[in-house]
């Protein structure tokens, strides 16, 4: 019986990290089509929000039917909790992914974004923090995210700093009005992202060590 059941913890850990992967590509994938104004990689996006529902259900479904039929207890209980608050994290960090593929239609001024670097920046530092939560949870190790409280002020900050950046620029021209006004948005919810990332990393600590902690 125990055989049985950490084969199913396995299997349900591989759907997790397919899932994790997905998400990743659609916030990834969303970025590039901004930038490289690839109107048919943000459709490729938007349509894969099915495939991440999906996801959500059947690992959601697997989850509990694992912890009705075994009862499990300890890590093993700790783990399952903590897939199944993942589950919701990642649904939401591939959603912002495919809610900013939506919104690059609409930014038609790509004369302002050239001044606007920060936003790939704040994007490949969301990017690996959730790298790193996602392998401290694959392989029960917390060193990867021991510090990540200090990059996600990191990321605080970056977005805070593209906020003035683009206040300035549409007090400047207001024909940037509208791509700035996106740009807000955007570098908001790669900020969501990180504090994502955060809360998987809170899960994944209590998963390993059976005590809370608080990453804000």
């Amino acid at each position: 019986m125990a055989k049985v059941f950490h084969k199913e913890i396995l299997d349900l850990k591989q759907k997790v990290m397919d899932m994790a992967n997905l998400a990743l590509s659609m916030l990834e994938d969303s970025i590039n089509a901004l930038f490289s104004k690839d109107d048919e990689l943000a459709k490729t996006v938007m349509r894969k929000k099915h495939q991440l529902r999906e996801y959500d259900n059947v690992i959601e479904e697997q989850a509990l039917k694992l912890i009705a039929l075994y009862q499990p207890m300890a890590i093993d209980l700790r783990r399952l909790a903590t897939i199944l608050k993942m589950n919701t994290y990642l649904t939401r960090i591939g959603r912002y992914g495919k809610d900013i593929a939506a919104v690059m239609r609409d930014v038609n001024d790509f004369k302002c974004h050239k001044k606007l670097i920060n936003l790939r920046h704040i994007f490949e530092h969301v990017r690996d923090m959730i790298k790193d939560v996602l392998i401290a949870f694959n392989n029960a190790d917390i060193s990867l995210i021991k510090d990540l409280e200090e990059r996600d002020n990191e990321v605080d900050e970056l977005r805070w700093s593209i906020f003035r950046e683009c206040i300035a620029l549409m007090m400047e021209d207001p024909k940037c009005i509208t791509a700035c006004a996106h740009y807000i948005m955007i570098a908001r919810y790669l900020e969501r992202c990180g504090d994502h990332a955060c809360k998987i990393a809170e899960k994944v600590h209590y998963m390993v060590t059976g005590e809370h902690i608080d990453i804000s």
